[in-house]
């Protein structure tokens, strides 16, 4: 009898909690160290049109240059520097690594 009112009480508390979304992840939020080996999570982040702040906080390693800003023209091969697209709002649209 002990065990079925246990069972019941955890299967009542897991009921009620809500479940995760995708938007809800804390993977989604999280900082992503290190430079973007993951693209199609680095696509779907950028798809969200995040702004330039959204962008460092997400990818702290990655340098993020903004039309206007000066950048070297070396070549880099390891995802670790993106040239951003804005749209109208100042949000990022798209880009390129380089």
């Amino acid at each position: 009898m002990k065990h079925l009112v246990l069972t019941l009480s955890l299967l009542s508390l897991a009921a009620c909690a809500a479940p995760p979304t995708a938007g809800d992840s804390a993977m989604s939020t999280a900082p992503v160290a290190g430079f973007v080996t993951d693209m199609p999570s680095f696509e779907q982040f950028i798809a969200t049109a995040p702004t330039p702040e959204q962008f460092r906080a997400r990818y702290p390693d990655v340098t993020l240059v903004l039309p206007g800003s000066m950048a070297s023209k070396e070549f880099r091969m390891n995802n670790s520097r993106y040239f951003a697209q804005l749209d109208a709002a100042g949000r990022i649209s798209g880009g390129r690594f380089q």
